[in-house]
């Protein structure tokens, strides 16, 4: 039995099969750090439905056990993590601001 309890992994495809502004070639791994609370779930349902609106392929994993997301040098919860890069942590982004921060990140 873990201190922090197990990591809950979910995996979500995107709804539309528009993948005319996807990364050519590969999926992007998204993952959103946090505690399951309210604003975690918040924050993965704003991603999903931007990375949906962008026609990207994705998976969604919704990380829980703590030391995994320390291990991201994440204090503050909830974060997004794209492809092994922290984007955003300590604050839910809407749809629009998860957008942006995709593109720049890419």
């Amino acid at each position: 039995m873990g201190l922090f309890g197990k990591k809950k992994t979910e995996n979500v495809s995107p709804k539309t099969e528009n993948t005319s502004n996807a990364v050519s070639g590969s999926k992007m791994n998204v993952k959103i750090l946090g505690s399951g609370c309210k604003n975690c779930n918040d924050l993965e349902a704003a991603t999903i439905d931007a990375l949906n609106s962008m026609g990207i392929d994705f998976s969604v994993d919704h990380v829980t056990d703590f030391t995994e997301i320390a291990s991201y040098g994440v204090m503050s919860t909830p974060a997004l993590v794209v492809n092994g890069k922290v984007l955003s942590y300590g604050k839910v982004l809407k749809k629009d601001d998860v957008i942006k921060l995709i593109e720049k990140g890419q």
